[in-house]
């Protein structure tokens, strides 16, 4: 009798034991799962809002921020910029912005420029097609891949999708959108913020 008891004790201290080392393995991976849930400090820095000062930019110039791990540009176009948009109206696939607004084009920039105002564009940098980056091609004229009467604007290199200087698609071209336009908003001539507008909303 004292040598099963002796073995029943020595069981129930090995399932203790055991149960005890499962419990804490279970509590390790159960916090390990809740701290793969919980958006790092640089995840949430990457989706907030960026300041970006213009105040120094000057007429043709371009400049590509992140936001949201994107390419977004900020283009001071020139009053010759401005003017091509009317040239190139009849040429692109949605000139009004028309194709999936709500996703691509805020309300406040479903105009000829795509923008609040005519000489500055913001736009994400990245293909409607297969989410290439195009590269800019601001000067006018014929070029390489692009038409004789290029007045300017944006060629993707890897299937030939070309963009307007608003980022329109120009017609018969794989990218079935314009170049999106995120919400952003002015805190004076010199500050833009991208990420938010003046509704408050990203």
């Amino acid at each position: 009798m004292s040598n099963e008891k002796q073995v029943d004790s020595g069981r129930r201290g090995l399932l203790v034991a055991t149960a005890a080392a499962g419990s804490v393995v279970g509590l390790a991976t159960a916090g390990a799962l809740v701290s793969t849930f919980q958006p790092s400090e640089r995840a949430k820095a990457a989706g907030a809002p960026v300041e970006v000062d213009i105040g120094s930019m000057v007429p043709g110039e371009m400049r590509t921020v992140e936001w949201r791990g994107k390419p977004v540009w900020v283009i001071k176009r020139t009053p010759e910029m401005v003017a091509s948009l009317k040239t190139t109206e009849d040429k692109v696939a949605d000139a009004e912005s028309k194709r999936n607004p709500d996703e691509y084009t805020p309300e406040y920039a479903r105009n000829q420029w795509r923008s609040i105002k005519p000489e500055i564009l913001v736009a994400v940098g990245i293909c409607t097609h297969l989410g290439c980056s195009p590269s800019e091609k601001f000067k006018s004229g014929a070029q390489p891949s692009l038409p004789d009467d290029w007045a300017g604007g944006f060629l993707c290199p890897c299937h030939g999708s070309t963009f307007d200087l608003a980022g329109r698609v120009y017609k018969n071209k794989p990218a079935p959108d314009n170049l999106q336009v995120p919400r952003h908003m002015y805190l004076s001539d010199s500050k833009l913020v991208i990420g938010k507008d003046e509704k408050g909303e990203a």
